[in-house]
């Protein structure tokens, strides 16, 4: 099996080049991703939406999907899952603050 903190690392990237449509920033850096971690024969990312009625709530994780997926090319063996989860909700204290600062946001 490959070694999963290189998997996570490598799906974590992979995820940092999915961007929110509306705000312009990706995922990773919104907080919307809560969780990457090996399970069995995959990694499975624990990810929300900025609210349960985004516009973008079936086309953003499947993108997260694709994107992790990718990412593991180069992993054999490893499948990605995205499990989208609402708790803890999100709130705009989970975007990095440098994220937030580049979006005229202080948090």
């Amino acid at each position: 099996m490959a070694d999963p903190e290189k998997a996570i690392e490598a799906v974590r990237t992979g995820l940092s080049c999915v961007l929110d449509p509306e705000l312009g920033l990706d995922i990773v850096s919104l907080g919307l991703v809560y969780d990457i971690r090996v399970e069995g024969d995959g990694v499975v990312i624990d990810m929300t939406l900025t609210t349960p009625g985004c516009p973008v709530s079936e086309s953003l994780p499947l993108e997260a999907q694709e994107a992790a997926q990718t990412a593991l090319l180069m992993t054999p063996g490893l499948d990605a899952r995205v499990d989208v989860v609402w708790d803890p909700p999100w709130t705009i204290e989970r975007i990095d603050p440098d994220a937030a600062r580049e979006i005229g946001l202080r948090v």
